[in-house]
């Protein structure tokens, strides 16, 4: 009876000893799987190289995350602290690897605040001039103290018009949310605040028009009338 009550307690031994081992392989199986899909790198794409590592650098709080609980989410409140961003795309490759594709903002004017240059981008951020490597002189300035969006949506007018927008030299912003516009030949077009698709082709058939040559002033304010001056 001692013999098999021994027999027992070895073969008692055994079998805790035969879970433990199991455990702890399903276990460290389990690190290694949750290992494998954690992110190694982020790769950026569509900026300048010094800008691309840049971002790369801030990304770096997202490494070691597991991929597939990443989204895009995480990456907005990081890249949207940068101004040249118009918008982004996120590509993962697994197990370890996510690419950030990102379109750069364009430039479609230059202001001033605080005596200090800015480009105004396509995003309706400000970029400082200064931290670009060129500067794009043929840009149009804009004086006044503007909601950039509504420039930016006022961009998208001129587009859909005849208006050139590379012949424009400058815009000027009034409190009471109204534009002018001012060609490189040098005609002044004042906007209504409405219906400025409408003034647009207005302005436009009136410069076109050899009998307003000379005039210097196209005034759209007023609803359903136009005012010229050669002042």
């Amino acid at each position: 009876m001692l013999q098999l009550t021994g027999k027992k307690i070895n073969l008692f031994f055994y079998l805790v000893l035969f879970i433990l081992l199991s455990t702890q392989i399903t276990r460290d199986q389990n690190v290694n799987k949750n290992s494998y899909m954690e992110v190694r790198y982020i790769q950026v794409f569509g900026l300048s190289e010094d800008d691309n590592t840049d971002i790369s650098k801030r990304l770096n709080s997202l490494l070691l995350k597991n991929i597939f609980v990443i989204n895009k989410n995480n990456f907005i409140a990081i890249l949207k602290k940068n101004n040249l961003i118009e918008s982004f795309t996120i590509k993962k490759f697994y197990p370890n690897l996510i690419r950030v594709d990102i379109k750069k903002t364009d430039f479609l004017g230059i202001t001033s605040q605080n005596n200090k240059k800015y480009y105004i981008g396509s995003n309706a951020k400000l970029i400082p001039v200064q931290s670009i490597n060129y500067v794009n002189k043929d840009l149009p300035f804009i004086f006044g103290k503007a909601n950039y969006d509504d420039f930016v949506h006022l961009k998208k007018i001129i587009d859909k018009s005849e208006f050139v927008f590379e012949e424009i030299d400058s815009f000027y912003y009034f409190p009471s949310k109204r534009w002018d516009i001012k060609t490189k030949s040098g005609l002044l077009i004042k906007l209504p605040k409405q219906n400025m698709i409408e003034s647009l082709k207005i302005a436009q058939i009136i410069q076109s028009n050899n009998e307003f040559k000379n005039d210097k002033i196209i005034d759209l304010r007023v609803s359903n009338h136009v005012v010229t001056s050669n002042d």
